[in-house]
């Protein structure tokens, strides 16, 4: 009964992880066609030039193939090995998250203040050469959330000139709307509105946050059953 149980455990893992890691190839995919298409798409930021859209997405996708991987062959071929650094690598991953989630709410006064300023120089980037990516993501979200700047439209004066600014700031959006003109344009910063957007939906980002916690624990509570009951062993399962 229990070789039957772990048997079954060992398949069903075999066959998460495999759907990890194809999810894992998709994603690194994703990544790979907005560095090739889009630049340095979304680097918001001079201070962490490398930290843009399609660099994440890049990274994301790697490490989802690398742990997809290491489950899928540890529990397909009972290797104690890949099993351990399948269970490692989980942990890693679940410690960083907590120290991020403790960090970022224990200096959260200073994160903002920061992220606001390195955004406001950030904006110098906006009509600058192979950065058409910034000027996209600025466009997009300015046009979709009804905002201008980052904390109000008056951030883009030093970059485009005094009463200026991009046609998507403009509450009914035409050609060359933002120039010498502000009395019809979006007010209020983005920053401001991207935080409402996360308060007005935390409930959905807190049970996605919970399940990918739950599946982290599970992935790692699994490893270690099956690794376990090798050690015991010393042989492997009959398939």
């Amino acid at each position: 009964m229990a070789r039957g149980c772990l048997c079954c455990l060992k398949y069903l893992m075999f066959l998460f992880n495999l759907i990890f890691w194809l999810c894992g190839c998709g994603v690194l995919g994703v990544g790979i066609w907005l560095s090739v298409s889009q630049g340095n798409f979304a680097t918001f930021s001079p201070s962490f030039p490398s930290l843009s859209a399609a660099n994440l997405v890049i990274a994301l996708g790697a490490v989802i193939m690398v742990t997809g991987f290491l489950g899928c062959l540890g529990a397909i071929k009972e290797n104690k090995c890949l099993l351990l650094s399948f269970f490692i690598i989980l942990l890693i991953i679940l410690l960083a998250e907590l120290i991020l989630f403790i960090l970022f709410f224990v200096y959260m006064d200073k994160v903002n203040e920061n992220a606001k300023q390195d955004l406001k120089e950030g904006l110098l980037l906006y009509n600058s050469e192979n950065n058409v990516g910034l000027k996209n993501a600025w466009n997009i979200i300015q046009a979709e959330m009804h905002c201008c700047g980052v904390t109000d439209y008056r951030d883009w004066f030093p970059v485009l000139g005094e009463n200026t600014v991009p046609d998507r700031c403009c509450k009914e959006n035409s050609q060359d709307c933002g120039h010498n003109s502000t009395s019809s344009v979006w007010e209020q910063g983005c920053y401001e509105k991207v935080k409402m957007w996360f308060d007005d939906h935390k409930h959905v980002l807190g049970t996605v946050g919970m399940c990918i916690l739950i599946i982290q624990i599970l992935g790692m509570a699994f490893s270690m059953t099956l690794f376990q009951q090798i050690h015991r062993t010393g042989k492997k399962y009959d398939a």
